[in-house]
């Protein structure tokens, strides 16, 4: 089975580091993931991951989950998954919730999967609302619910996520209108909330 797991921008994780020399170095090996030159990623990441850096450690446990420039390891790239996802880098969280989905380097657990899932899209990453919203509406891993579905595609669409878009329409065709009205009231509470330690972000009307 082809890995995916979540590779996107990892520019965002420069909104994490401070404008010092770390912030640097960082780009450097970033500049070196996007030629391939994993190499001097690894040399430029592994430092600051050690010292702490979220952005560098959800870069190092990318290269050991694909074997880039290492050996595939999932142990090392759930250890910095996790370190990553403790300080609310929500793409680290997801890619542990992929890893446990689908028993990558774990014991497949829709339970630990859920967990991180929740996790990461409460961090606000939009890929992990439309995962969130396919549990809700398949009942795996939570029990099946149309409402809390509907409203997760909802916010991972206004985030910006394409198939977010689609699953919300696809599944509004099964739904009663009054529920797929609370599920919408349900989700602009949810970017409410979001937006109270999140000042930039800007609910969407459509």
């Amino acid at each position: 089975m082809t890995r995916k797991i979540s590779l996107i921008s990892l520019q965002l994780t420069l909104a994490l580091l401070s404008l010092t020399g770390s912030a640097a170095d960082f780009t450097k090996g970033l500049d070196a993931y996007k030629t391939g030159d994993y190499e001097t990623a690894l040399a430029e990441w592994a430092p600051l991951a050690e010292q702490g850096d979220a952005g560098s450690q959800f870069g190092l446990g990318l290269l050991y989950s694909h074997g880039w420039g290492v050996d595939l390891d999932d142990a090392a790239a759930l250890k910095w998954y996790e370190l990553a996802a403790a300080q609310g880098h929500g793409e680290a969280a997801y890619n542990i919730g992929v890893m446990y989905q689908n028993g990558w380097g774990v014991d497949q657990s829709d339970a630990e999967a859920f967990k991180w899932m929740q996790m990461a899209a409460t961090a606000g990453f939009p890929a992990a609302h439309r995962a969130m919203g396919d549990i809700f509406a398949n009942g795996i891993g939570a029990e099946m619910n149309l409402v809390q579905a509907y409203s997760w595609f909802e916010t991972g669409a206004k985030l910006g996520d394409s198939e977010s878009n689609y699953d919300r329409e696809e599944l509004a065709t099964s739904m009663q209108p009054d529920d797929v009205t609370a599920a919408r009231q349900m989700a602009k509470a949810w970017a409410d909330a979001f937006s109270t330690n999140h000042p930039d972000f800007v609910w969407p009307e459509e």
